[in-house]
C-alpha cells in the first residue's frame, strides 16, 4: 500500500508531526531498539515543546540528551526499566523509575492509571491490506498506542515484519512520517568470560533436553545461551530475543517441538541486537510476537511444561531474597520480567527458576552473596519465589528449605574468601547452629569430575556426588530411614541418634582428598533423597579405610560396587594405593562386594565378631567389559 496515495493527508514530515504535541502532554515512546529515533530527535528539537512527560519501557536514544539541563527543564522521563546508557542519569536523579512487573504495565495504560496523550512508535511499511508491523517492539508498545489519543508512526523500511500480534492497521494511526534509518543495535559487552563459562556449566546441568526456556536481560544470561549448544529440542517463551539465540536456531538446538503451549513457535515480545538478528526475525514464521500482558502472564507461562526461567541479579541474601533493580539506594535496572517468569515457572509442570550471578563484584572485593541485602536495596524477588541460585562455584537449591539449609547452600556457592564471614554473621543472626563449621575455602569445581549417574537394574536412576555441608538434614533423614539391622552392620552397634554434633564431626574430617564421602541420590516425588553413602578416611601413609551403607530398598542393585569403584579412582588421585575395611563376619553381602573387586584381599581376624580386609588397588578386578552396570565417573 502506498501511503501517499491511500491517505496523503496523514503523511507529514517529522517537524509537522511533533508540532501537534501540546505542552503538558504525556507521551509514550516505543521500546528499545524499536524506538523511533527520528521522531525523538525531532521532538527534542521542537523548542516550543514544554513540560512533556515521557513514558518508555527501555530507553536508548534519550541517553544523548539527559545531561543537557535545557532538555531536563522541558522533558521528564519516566522509565519502567533503566538501560545501561541511562544508569548514570538514574543515579543522579535526572529520570524517574516506575517499578512494575512487565505483565502489569499494559494494564496501567488500559485502566488510564497512566493516561497517554500521544504515542510515538516505529513500524514497517504497510502491506497491500494496510497492515504495518511493530516489528521488534511489541511488548508494551501495543498497549501504549492503543490507549493514546494520537498515534504518530515513523515508517521505516528497515523495520522487520514480525509474525504474531504485531500488526497495526493504517486506519489506527493518525500521522505517518516516512523516514528510513538503521534500527538501534544493542549487543552486550562481554566481561569475565571464565566466570560466565563456569556459571553456564552449572546451568547446563539443570536444563534438560526438550525444556522451554526464558532468558532474562543482561550480559550473563546472554553468555549462558552460548553454552547450551549440546541440548536438543529446546523451546523458547521469553520477553527478549537477542543475538545469543541465533547460533542455537542455526544449529537446530531450538526447535520448539516439545513445547506444550504454541509448539513450533518461539514466543517473545521484543528483539534487541544486531542487524543480523533483525534480518533473521523478519517475516520468519517460527517467531510469534505478543504483547507483554500475554508473554509475561504467569498463568500463560505455566502452560509450558518443563519451563525453566534463567535470570540474573545484583545480590542474593542468605535467606534467598533477591535484589535485581537497585544498588542500595541507586536504581540500576528494573523489576522487568524476573518475577513474572519465576512465578510462572513455579506453576509449570516440571518447571523451575534459576537466578544466576557472579559470586563477586568490583573486581572481587565485594560478595554478591550477602548476609542481608544492601541498605536501600529493593526486594525484587522474595525468598519464597527462589528455587535455584547459581554462581561460578556451584548450585544452591533453596525451594522447600529452611533458613539453616539456605544459609549453608548459599555460603557454599559464595566466593571462598567470603564464606567464613557469611557463616559468622549467620551465627550472630541465629540462622544456624553456633558450632556450625564454615564450608571449605577450596574452589570445589574439581568435584564436578566426581559426579556421575547410574541406571539401576530395577530401572531407577541414582545420581552420585560428594557430600556437602548443606546435606546435613538430608543425611540425617537418610540415617533415620534405615532399619536397625542396617545401622548395626554399618556402625557395629545399635546407634539410635544421628545428631547435629555427629554430622559436624563427619564434615570436620572431609577435605575431598585424604578423606572423602560420596552420596547416592534418588528422585522421590519432585525432590532428591539420599539412598547411599560411601566414605574413605585416612588410615596410614598410602592406605584409607572405606565403608558403605545403602538403604534397604536400594540394596542388591550394585550401588556399593559402583561407589567402591568411584572411591578407588578418587583415592588413587590422592596418593592412596590400598583400602582397608572392617566388616562384621555376618555381613556377607558387603564382604562379597569387596572380594569381587579385590579377589586377593588379605583377611585379618580381629579376635571378635569382625574382620579387616586389606585391598591393594593393583589387585582390583574391573567390571566385565560390556556390563551395562559398569562403573563410570563423568
Amino acid at each position: 500500500m502506498d501511503l501517499n496515495q491511500h491517505c496523503p493527508d496523514k503523511v507529514v514530515n517529522a517537524q509537522t508531526a511533533v508540532a501537534t504535541i501540546k505542552n503538558g502532554s504525556r507521551v509514550f515512546i516505543g521500546t528499545g531498539c524499536g524506538e523511533p529515533q527520528h521522531l525523538i530527535h525531532a521532538m527534542v528539537a521542537q523548542r516550543s515543546l514544554q513540560d512533556i512527560m515521557v513514558y518508555q519501557m527501555l530507553s536508548l536514544t534519550f541517553a544523548d540528551y539527559v545531561d543537557d539541563p535545557d532538555f531536563l527543564r522541558r522533558f521528564s522521563l519516566k522509565l519502567f526499566f533503566i538501560s545501561a546508557g541511562m544508569r548514570k542519569a538514574a543515579f543522579e536523579g535526572k529520570i524517574d523509575y516506575i517499578p512494575s512487573y512487565l505483565s502489569q504495565i499494559p494494564k496501567l495504560f488500559h485502566s488510564r492509571r497512566i493516561g497517554l496523550d500521544v504515542a510515538l512508535i516505529q513500524v514497517s511499511p504497510p502491506d497491500r491490506f494496510g497492515y504495518c508491523s511493530l516489528g521488534v517492539s511489541v511488548d508494551i508498545t501495543l498497549a501504549g498506542m492503543a490507549n493514546a489519543r494520537r498515534v504518530i508512526a515513523q515508517v521505516n523500511p528497515r523495520m522487520p515484519r514480525t509474525w504474531g500480534d504485531s500488526f497495526v492497521h493504517v486506519d489506527d494511526i493518525d500521522l505517518f512520517v516516512l523516514h528510513e534509518e538503521p534500527l538501534v543495535e544493542s549487543l552486550p559487552e562481554m566481561r569475565d568470560t571464565e566466570v560466565a563459562l563456569r556459571i553456564a556449566f552449572f546451568v547446563n546441568q539443570l536444563v534438560d533436553d526438550g525444556a522451554t526456556l526464558q532468558i532474562g536481560f543482561g550480559r550473563l544470561p546472554y553468555a549462558i545461551l552460548g553454552y547450551l549448544n549440546n541440548k536438543n529440542d529446546l523451546g523458547i517463551h521469553t520477553q527478549l530475543i537477542t543475538d545469543g539465540f541465533l547460533p542455537l536456531f542455526e544449529q537446530g538446538v531450538i526447535t520448539n517441538k516439545k513445547k506444550t503451549l504454541l509448539p513450533g513457535r518461539t514466543v517473545a515480545s521484543l528483539c534487541m541486537g544486531s542487524e543480523a538478528l533483525y534480518d533473521y526475525v523478519n517475516n520468519n514464521p517460527i517467531f510469534y510476537f505478543r504483547s507483554s500482558e500475554f508473554v509475561n502472564d504467569p498463568t500463560v507461562i505455566a502452560r509450558n511444561d518443563n519451563f525453566v526461567s534463567i535470570s540474573s541479579a545484583l545480590e542474593v541474601d542468605l535467606t534467598g531474597q533477591v535484589c535485581s533493580d537497585s544498588m542500595g539506594y541507586l536504581f540500576y535496572s528494573g523489576i522487568g520480567d524476573q518475577v513474572d517468569f519465576l512465578r510462572g515457572s513455579t506453576m509449570s509442570k516440571g518447571g523451575f527458576a534459576i537466578i544466576a550471578l557472579p559470586s563477586t563484584a568490583q573486581n572481587g572485593t565485594v560478595s554478591r552473596i550477602v548476609p542481608s541485602l544492601s541498605k536501600g536495596a529493593g526486594v525484587a524477588t522474595t525468598r519464597g519465589d527462589v528455587n535455584f541460585v547459581i554462581t561460578e562455584y556451584g548450585i544452591a537449591e533453596l525451594a522447600g528449605k529452611g533458613i539453616y539449609q539456605r544459609v549453608m547452600e548459599l555460603a557454599q556457592i559464595a566466593h571462598p574468601s567470603f564464606r567464613e564471614d557469611l557463616i559468622n554473621v549467620a551465627k550472630k543472626h541465629h540462622y544456624i547452629f553456633a558450632d556450625q563449621l564454615p564450608p571449605t575455602r577450596q574452589d570445589l569445581l574439581f568435584l564436578e569430575d566426581y559426579k556421575s549417574t547410574r541406571r539401576l537394574r530395577n530401572g531407577k536412576t541414582v545420581e552420585f556426588r560428594p557430600l556437602l555441608p548443606s546435606d546435613e538434614f538430608n543425611y540425617r533423614n537418610f540415617f533415620y530411614s534405615l532399619k536397625e539391622e542396617t545401622i548395626y552392620l554399618r556402625f557395629f552397634y545399635k546407634m539410635k541418634l544421628f545428631s547435629h554434633e555427629i554430622a559436624q564431626k563427619q564434615w570436620a574430617s572431609v577435605d575431598y582428598k585424604k578423606n572423602m564421602s560420596v552420596i547416592g541420590l534418588a528422585q522421590n516425588r519432585g525432590h532428591k533423597e539420599i539412598v547411599a553413602i560411601g566414605s574413605y578416611a585416612y588410615e596410614e601413609a598410602d592406605r584409607a579405610e572405606v565403608a558403605f551403607v545403602v538403604r534397604e530398598d536400594f540394596q542388591g542393585q550394585g550401588i556399593a560396587s559402583y561407589m567402591l569403584d568411584m572411591l578407588e579412582k578418587i583415592a588413587k588421585e590422592n596418593g592412596y594405593r590400598a583400602f582397608s575395611a572392617t566388616v562384621l563376619r555376618e555381613n556377607l553381602a558387603m564382604i562379597n562386594v569387596f572380594k569381587r573387586r579385590y579377589p586377593n584381599a588379605r583377611t585379618v581376624a580381629n579376635g571378635g565378631s569382625d574382620i579387616t580386609l586389606i585391598m591393594e588397588f593393583e589387585d582390583a578386578v574391573p567390571p566385565p567389559r560390556g556390563d551395562k552396570n559398569a562403573s563410570t565417573c563423568t
